[in-house]
Parts: C-alpha cells; structure tokens; sequence
C-alpha cells in the first residue's frame, strides 16, 4: 500500500482568550497581557500562555479587541517643537520626557504614537484614547489646535491665561525666582533675561526671576530672541554690545544653548565670566557641564515628567479625577 501523507491535528481556532485563561489558570486580563507582551506580567508565566496560545492555534485579534472595547490602547504624543541645527529633536528636551511617557505607557499595555500638530487629523491620532502635547506653542497656538480634537488631554507647559487645560511641568516661576535670589547673593546688579516670553513656561521664568529681582529694588531688561537655539541667543548679545556699552552683570538664559550662545558673544568682546558678567542657562542639559567654562543652569527632572505625564493621561481616559501639577527644579551651580 503507498505511504499515505502524513496528517496533523488542526488547533481549535474558535479558541477564545477566556479559553486560555482556564486552561492557564489565570485570568483574562493577564491573558491579554501575556500575548502582548506585557511587563507586568512575569517571564514565566508569559512564556506559559504564549506556549499554550500557540498549542491551541489562538492569535490575538488586537484590531477585533480594540473595537469591542472601543479602545486603541494607544496615546498620541504631539511634539511641539522647530528642529534647528544646534537644538535637533535628539536632545534631552524631547527624548527624556519621551523616555518616560514610552516606559510608563509601556507598563501599562499602551503604545505611544510619535506625531505633530501638523498631522493631528490623521486616523492614528483621531483613533487614539488620548493625547500628550509636548510643548504649547507661542501664544498657546499649539494648545488651542489640539483642544479641538476633543480627546481626554494632557499638557507639558505650565498654565495658561486663555486655556483651561490639565498642565504637568517644572515649576518654571520657583526656578527663575532661584536664578535671581542666586545673582543677588553674588552681588549682581544689573540683569537682563534672554528668552521669548510669548510661550508659557518662559513667562513663568520670567516673572520668577523679575518678581525676586524686585524685591530688592533693582529692575530686570528683556530680550526677546527669535529661537531657543546658540546661534539666536549669540546674536541677541552681539546686538547689545554693539548697541552701546554693556550695562549688565547678570544674564538669564531661558534655555541653556541661549545661555552657551551669550557667552560666546560676552568672551569674543573680553568680558570675562562670571568676573564680570555672571551668566545663568535653564534645562541643565548634559553639554552643560562640559561646556567652558562649565554653565550654572537650573536643573529640570524631564524624565519623571514624562512618566508622570504618562500616568495622569491613563488616569483620565478611565475617567477619574486628574489634576495639574509641577515638579521641583535644581539650581546647580558650576562656573559661570
């Protein structure tokens, strides 16, 4: 007689997740996060479920779940932010407050979509159970767009006048109001603050540092540069010292590569810092410390925001109680 083919046993695809969940000795939901890989499930047990899933011929239908349960278990992370040549989109603001948003929502069986505000009326965006905006924009531009969606929604900033919005962010006023109590310690007089107080976090700073310098009489100029970059905050300082005489023994950078840029134009001119110019950056980010001379900066926790950020949007979508909050900033002190 020929050798007949040889025949297997075909697994059961009606098999469903609650199927599993008896055969596994588990409930359903670890099910759920087993297959997809979840981290709050153990390796063992995960290893197990998969094991038996793929004994019974089961796969799972994220697209069929999400439907049922009107859920795409995924966040929409808006970037606000121009790219520039020397502040590009790997620098630690964004990429540590993503770090934490990816690991928290990670944990929690969601996945993040990287967008801009440009692209917010596409389907991964519109389908998504909420979303992070990063940055809200001169003016509250970005803010105001994003409202729209009408989706659950959580901002990295610091409160708006015009927009009633849930915030987490550094406490951007405590952190400028440290740089002033800080130049005053030191003697300083004469102040001038670098940045462009139409987004919300530099008011913040602004009014921090010019508040404090207040209080002892001495009086706060600003300059309004047109980016947050080295060479906007160099062309700022060119501007003044060609002006006329330097006046100020104190600058407030409201980003640390404004403050690198100032230097830069203060040392070309033969002003030595801090002798005669003391010069304070904001963000503390890792060129900081290497840079010469090495630049006192106020320290932001940008990583703990983002898991922060992460939690209270999870919290939202499930309908409970969420509510602003700002995060402590670090004056660290090096040689400028």
């Amino acid at each position: 007689m020929p050798n007949q083919p040889k025949t297997t046993k075909k697994a059961d695809t009606n098999r469903t997740m609650e199927d599993l969940a008896a055969l596994a000795g588990v409930s359903s939901i670890t099910v759920s996060r087993a297959l997809r890989n979840s981290p709050l499930v153990t390796e063992k047990t995960r290893e197990k479920i998969q094991k038996i899933a793929e004994a019974q011929g089961y796969r799972l239908n994220l697209s069929a779940r999400n439907l049922r349960l009107r859920s795409s278990y995924s966040i929409a992370v808006v970037v606000e932010m121009t790219p520039a040549k020397d502040r590009p989109m790997s620098g630690s603001y964004p990429l540590e407050l993503l770090g934490g948003i990816t690991q928290e929502l990670t944990s929690a069986g969601y996945s993040a979509v990287l967008t801009s505000k440009q692209l917010i009326n596409t389907s991964p965006v519109q389908g998504a159970d909420g979303i992070i905006l990063l940055g809200q924009g001169s003016h509250g531009e970005a803010l105001k767009e994003i409202q729209k969606c009408g989706l659950p929604l959580l901002v990295w900033g610091a409160p708006h006048k015009d927009f009633s919005c849930i915030v987490v962010g550094s406490d951007n006023y405590a952190g400028g109001a440290s740089v002033a109590d800080y130049f005053l310690a030191e003697g300083r007089k004469t102040f001038l603050f670098l940045g462009d107080v139409n987004h919300a976090e530099i008011e913040q700073r602004y009014l921090g540092f010019e508040n404090t310098v207040a209080k002892s009489a001495y009086h706060v100029e600003k300059m309004q540069p047109n980016a947050f970059t080295f060479e906007a905050g160099y062309d700022c300082l060119l501007q003044q010292l060609q002006a006329s005489d330097f006046p100020f023994d104190g600058i407030f950078a409201a980003s640390d590569l404004l403050a690198m840029g100032a230097i830069r134009a203060l040392t070309e001119h033969g002003l030595e810092i801090p002798k005669q110019v003391s010069v304070v950056g904001y963000d503390d980010i890792p060129g900081a410390a290497s840079f010469v001379p090495p630049l006192t900066s106020v320290h932001q926790y940008l990583h703990d925001g983002g898991v922060l950020l992460a939690k209270k949007i999870l919290s939202l979508i499930q309908g409970e109680n969420v509510e602003s909050e700002m995060l402590p900033t670090l004056l660290v002190k090096r040689q400028t």
